[in-house]
């Protein structure tokens, strides 16, 4: 069995974004040369998350408005985590959307199914993080 290890870098210019990270995993699949296996891909940092859904902008928006309804950005002073830093509504948000996605390696290829795509949710960002993809198999 063969393993394979990348760590890709982001640095958002907002403190939240979703980003398609499809064509990077795609691309680290292809470095690792494994045709049969297991792809995993997570978040390195606690306030960001690696989740699979559809490429679409009102999706997106949904995503957004849904989660700074059940964890609000402001008042800071909502959280007890918020003394040092002001992030515990990522904390939140992180949590709710996850840490990381296990995708099947079929014939060289993610075995995604329709429609779906590999992101990273950045929920207090303006820094850089990273995200770890870790590949084993034949």
């Amino acid at each position: 069995m063969k393993s394979y290890r990348k760590e890709l870098w982001f640095e958002t210019k907002s403190r939240r974004e979703l980003i398609n990270i499809t064509p990077r995993v795609e691309e680290c699949l292809r470095e690792s040369g494994i045709r049969e296996g297991l792809l995993l891909c997570n978040a390195m940092h606690i306030t960001a998350s690696v989740f699979i859904n559809d490429d679409e902008s009102g999706l997106h928006q949904d995503f957004e408005e849904w989660l700074e309804g059940l964890a609000p950005e402001k008042p800071h002073s909502r959280y007890r985590h918020n003394g040092y830093e002001d992030n515990g509504d990522a904390h939140l948000k992180r949590t709710i959307m996850g840490r990381e996605v296990v995708v099947a390696v079929t014939e060289g290829a993610l075995d995604l199914g329709p429609w779906e795509q590999i992101f990273y949710g950045e929920f207090d960002g303006m820094r850089k993080k990273r995200v770890l993809v870790k590949i084993i198999g034949e």
